[in-house]
């Protein structure tokens, strides 16, 4: 496993100032949001130009693109949002190899309007699920024709707020281009922190074959609450961690909800962990 981060950590007035703070932490592998190039992060269009400067100045300074951003809200509440968010899903999607990645991450969505971060409780209704099968399934096609992988990420303020929701959605449907993005911080809903480890446990269970790539933040108390720094909270990283090696991760686990200050210790503390895990027992 090595350090990984979102590249939106850094900002820079250029793609490349950006790429080269990225280099200058030592890290090598991150996850791609097209507004580091200056763009929106869903644009409608990615021109060739552009296309080939992201994978040059990548390349240039061996950092690799272990994600690409295609994040929209899979079951907003209008249906035309929900259209223009698989749009532009596909303008992603048919670039994403030729900068560098076959790995789209997705967020599957909320009710609510103003922010598709946040819960409402009519993310668990049956009309949210159907939509979501519904988007899900055009998110494919567009994966399909493109050959790109699609990663969601069960977290609790989404309608999909649960390993074992991933878990049905993944079953449901059956498409070998759908994975899981896992983030050890947004599994604990209310209530839960005292169960972390057996969370953890079958979170790994139930998707560790489908796990494709692994985030890392942390979290100070339960619920809606994974946005701080990694190592600054309580998440036992030695589990999970373990857990990742357990399944044979050898991945990027890529660094989030964190300021550029906090990077060098994030980072340390990342590898010193990862360190420790490669060491003979």
């Amino acid at each position: 496993m090595q350090v990984g981060i979102h590249v939106s950590t850094f900002h820079r007035s250029t793609l490349e100032e950006t790429l080269d703070a990225v280099a200058d932490h030592g890290i090598r592998a991150v996850h791609f949001n097209m507004a580091a190039a200056g763009v929106p992060s869903m644009p409608e269009k990615i021109s060739d130009e552009l296309c080939k400067r992201i994978a040059r100045e990548m390349t240039a300074r061996n950092i690799v693109m272990a994600s690409l951003s295609g994040t929209f809200n899979m079951i907003h509440p209008s249906i035309d949002v929900r259209q223009a968010g698989l749009r532009r899903l596909a303008a992603i999607a048919s670039r994403a190899r030729e900068l560098g990645t076959s790995l789209i991450a997705l967020c599957t969505g909320t009710r609510n309007p103003d922010n598709m971060w946040h819960t409402h409780p009519d993310n668990d209704t049956p009309e949210a699920w159907d939509d979501l099968v519904a988007t899900a399934h055009k998110a494919l096609n567009i994966a399909e024709q493109h050959h790109v992988t699609l990663g969601i990420e069960p977290e609790v303020s989404n309608v999909v707020d649960s390993a074992a929701k991933a878990r049905r959605l993944l079953d449901e449907m059956h498409a070998p281009r759908l994975k899981i993005i896992i983030d050890g911080a947004n599994l604990f809903h209310a209530g839960q922190l005292p169960r972390m480890n057996e969370i953890l446990d079958e979170a790994f269970d139930l998707l560790g074959d489908d796990i494709v790539l692994a985030h890392a933040k942390d979290l100070d108390r339960d619920g809606q609450a994974g946005h701080i720094p990694a190592g600054g909270g309580v998440l036992d990283y030695d589990r999970y961690l373990g857990l990742l090696d357990k399944i044979g991760y050898d991945g990027a686990v890529i660094l989030h909800s964190l300021n550029e200050q906090d990077v060098r210790g994030c980072v340390a503390f990342l590898q010193k962990k990862l360190k420790a895990l490669a060491k003979p027992q």
